[in-house]
């Protein structure tokens, strides 16, 4: 990507993550192309790279707001910034208006973006050249931005424009009556409180400027990705008022928007601080290491995992399946126990909550609970350590078993095979959980392979560290049950002349369609799943599931097949499982590759892994989406950052170098 501008001008060592003139200025490009920044307590910075915002949850300053409800809240959408020089005005701000209007157009205006430390936007406008730096800060709900102006003639009027939304992420804002417009003056700004309840947004400046009280509303705002999706996408935006200093050339200014008051001289320091607190994205495992680290939330008593960014909160299959690549992978113990530990304090009859908190906790997953046993199981082969998992985690263990084993919610019960049968009308409650006005899209009443596959992996790796620690009464009570479930298993999901596993079974029928959860079955540490059972279930997986960005959910020669995931959510859901490829599954097919091929499998494996580099400069930039088409080209979908999508590719990186 090096480029350089006119022959007068050195050429610059370029970041990692790096777009320039071109790409920027080609808005089908660049709005295609989203940033994200968190604090690492819930909080983000989401936009596309030219901070022209394209969904409602885009926005600068987003954060909880406890005394609302449980979502995010969109609390400054954006800025518009002015340089005036020579009376002549440049707008710098970028604003799609009903209609695909562009106002004002300050895309135009930029000639480079690179993301390593942090985002960095370089603006030339004639003589002057003005860079634009963002960070959120990791213990704060706050971003800094830093404006220097690092070409310039002489000195110039630099003026900044807030646009407030407060409204839920779910939500859009529109104009009324009602707001609060009155403002809060502090050292070097001001604050706003649109609505009672809501925080107010402090926004300050590290060198003195004048605010000027103007509330106005600007209407019908357009978010291109939220039409695409079917939902509302117009939005009129509150602006209180504006700012104007003056800037002298290589001066630099650090404005803050934040939920407190803050101090203006320290901006700068607390700046260039937190720089030095983040993992450089200066290669493809690095830039995973980063956008891994934004799914893990310290709050004040617990510590969570995000499922994903921008729309997903805590889920509790995501947060077992992503946890060991998140923190494992890089030696992080203590994160990998803290989670666990958060997570055991909303266990309830054998289940965890797939999502929510407390009462509104939602608890219809039969898997999670079993990924509970697998990501123990992947501490112990990462880590190479058991002492004290049974004494910590027995404990639960031995509930989930019992509780499954007796029977528990949503007709969740071992039957005399020693299968797990679950399901009940209504309800999807397997990973494949997509409804369709009140029906699931791939119900799987009855005995799920890789449900089955998990209970048997979670009886044997218990078993494992009962007889470890001494506990023969465990031990004497559930011995018998792997040989059982083993024959059962075969019985139950296998077929010879297929050679690949039934998805899911009942005692009239089985169901051959081809899906991933076979390869899921296939790939635990503990599996009923034998070899030769392995070697047909990989073929197939290879030929008819396996894309560059990972597994597909259906084999396209099934009828039910949709190879583009889009459109209105009616549409979107019925494709979500039914051939979307999900890259998080590729953490399955290479473990599972790696049993039966070994150190022969690596090179194959690691194209895969290595394939999603191309990823880094596309959707969510420096990371990797929730799901791609199954379809070629395999356009990224969904949320622009997904945790277990992250995680397994550093779990495989981590399996490649252990091979």
């Amino acid at each position: 990507f090096c480029r350089v501008e006119n022959v007068n001008e050195k050429p610059k060592k370029m970041g990692y993550i790096k777009f320039d003139k071109k790409q920027l200025v080609n808005l089908n490009y660049s709005l295609s192309r989203e940033k994200l920044r968190t604090n690492r307590a819930g909080s983000y910075a989401n936009s596309s790279i030219i901070n022209c915002n394209t969904r409602s949850y885009h926005g600068l300053l987003v954060a909880p707001q406890p005394l609302i409800d449980d979502n995010n809240h969109v609390l400054l959408s954006g800025l518009d910034e002015v340089l005036v020089s020579n009376d002549f005005e440049f707008h710098l701000g970028t604003r799609m208006y009903k209609g695909e209007i562009m106002e004002p157009k300050g895309h135009k205006y930029l000639r480079d973006y690179e993301m390593d430390p942090i985002p960095r936007l370089v603006f030339r406008l004639g003589s002057i050249v003005l860079i634009k730096e963002l960070i959120f800060t990791q213990k704060e709900d706050r971003i800094l931005i830093k404006y220097t102006l690092e070409e310039s003639i002489g000195k110039v009027k630099f003026s900044l424009r807030p646009f407030l939304a407060f409204r839920s992420v779910h939500s859009l804002s529109k104009a009324n009556t009602y707001v609060n417009t009155r403002f809060k003056p502090i050292k070097n700004g001001a604050s706003w409180q649109m609505y009672q309840g809501y925080s107010p947004v402090y926004m300050q400046f590290s060198k003195k400027a004048e605010y000027i009280h103007v509330p106005d509303w600007y209407y019908n705002v357009q978010y291109i990705r939220e039409k695409e999706r079917g939902y509302d996408y117009l939005e009129d935006l509150y602006t209180p008022g504006y700012f104007e200093t003056e800037l002298i050339k290589e001066e630099s200014i650090v404005i803050s928007a934040s939920l407190e008051e803050k101090t203006p001289a320290n901006f700068k320091r607390h700046f260039n601080n937190e720089i030095k607190k983040r993992v450089p994205r200066s290669n493809f495992e690095n830039s995973l290491q980063n956008a891994a680290e934004e799914f893990i939330i310290h709050l004040k008593n617990r510590m969570e995992v995000i499922a994903g960014y921008p729309w997903f909160g805590r889920w509790g299959r995501d947060t077992f399946i992503a946890l060991p690549g998140l923190t494992l992978e890089k030696g992080d113990k203590k994160t990998f126990h803290a989670v666990l530990k958060t997570m055991l304090y909303e266990l309830k009859g054998g289940l965890f909550p797939i999502l929510g908190h407390g009462e509104e906790a939602n608890y219809n997953s039969v898997d999670t609970s079993l990924w509970f046993f697998w990501a123990l199981h992947q501490y112990t082969r990462m880590t190479g350590e058991t002492k004290g998992l049974w004494d910590n985690y027995g404990k639960a263990m031995k509930s989930i078993l019992n509780h499954y084993k007796k029977g528990t919610l949503h007709q969740i019960s071992m039957h005399d095979n020693g299968l797990i049968w679950a399901g009940e009308p209504g309800i999807a409650i397997t990973w494949m959980d997509a409804v369709v006005n009140g029906k699931p899209v791939t119900s799987r009443i009855g005995f799920s392979v890789e449900v089955n596959a998990l209970w048997y992996e979670a009886i044997r790796f218990s078993l494992e560290l009962a007889e470890e620690a001494g506990d023969q009464g465990f031990v004497s009570r559930w011995k018998k049950w792997p040989p059982i479930i083993e024959k059962s298993f075969a019985e139950m999901f296998w077929d010879n002349e297929k050679g690949y596993l039934a998805d899911y079974a009942t005692y009239e029928n089985r169901d051959f369609t081809i899906r991933p959860n076979m390869v899921i079955a296939a790939s635990l540490p503990y599996t009923p799943v034998t070899l030769d059972m392995k070697t047909g279930i990989l073929g197939k997986a290879k030929s008819e599931l396996l894309t560059p960005r990972g597994l597909r959910s259906l084999s396209p020669r099934f009828s039910e097949y949709k190879g583009k995931y889009f459109g209105n959510q009616q549409e979107r859901d019925l494709a979500y499982h039914q051939g979307t490829a999900w890259p998080w599954l590729l953490g399955s097919f290479a473990e599972a590759w790696l049993s039966v091929y070994g150190k022969k499998g690596k090179e194959f494996i690691y194209g895969l892994y290595s394939g999603f580099e191309e990823v880094m400069t596309e959707a969510g930039v420096g990371t990797v989406s929730e799901i791609y088409d199954g379809d070629p080209p395999h356009e990224a979908r969904g949320a622009i950052s997904q945790a277990w999508s992250v995680a397994e590719l550093l779990r495989i990186k981590w399996m490649l170098d252990h091979a």
